[in-house]
C-alpha cells in the first residue's frame, strides 16, 4: 500500500489527480479513503469528499488543499520511517 500512497500523491503533485483517483478508488483502508476524499475536494465535489473523509474516520478539513496535501505527504513519510 505504501507504494500506492506515494504514487498517488506524486501524481497529485504533477496535476494528474484523475490518475491518482484511479489508484486509490478501490482501496478501503483509511489512508486511501483520506486521499480519495482529498481528490474529491480538488474537483470541487465536497459532498463526495466528506463521505470519503468520514470513511477514513475524519472530518473533512476546512483548510487549504495545499495544507492537506502537506499533511498527507508527512503521514506517508512518517510511515516509511
Amino acid at each position: 500500500m505504501m507504494k500506492c500512497y506515494s504514487q498517488a500523491l506524486q501524481l497529485v503533485q504533477h496535476g494528474a489527480w484523475d490518475a491518482a483517483h484511479r489508484l486509490v478508488q478501490d482501496c478501503p483502508d483509511p489512508l486511501s479513503c483520506r486521499i480519495h476524499g482529498y481528490l474529491h475536494r480538488i474537483e470541487g465535489d465536497l459532498a463526495n469528499a466528506r463521505y470519503w473523509y468520514q470513511r477514513a474516520g475524519l472530518d473533512m478539513p476546512e483548510d487549504s488543499l495545499d495544507l492537506e496535501l502537506e499533511r498527507l505527504l508527512m503521514q506517508v513519510a512518517d510511515m516509511t520511517e
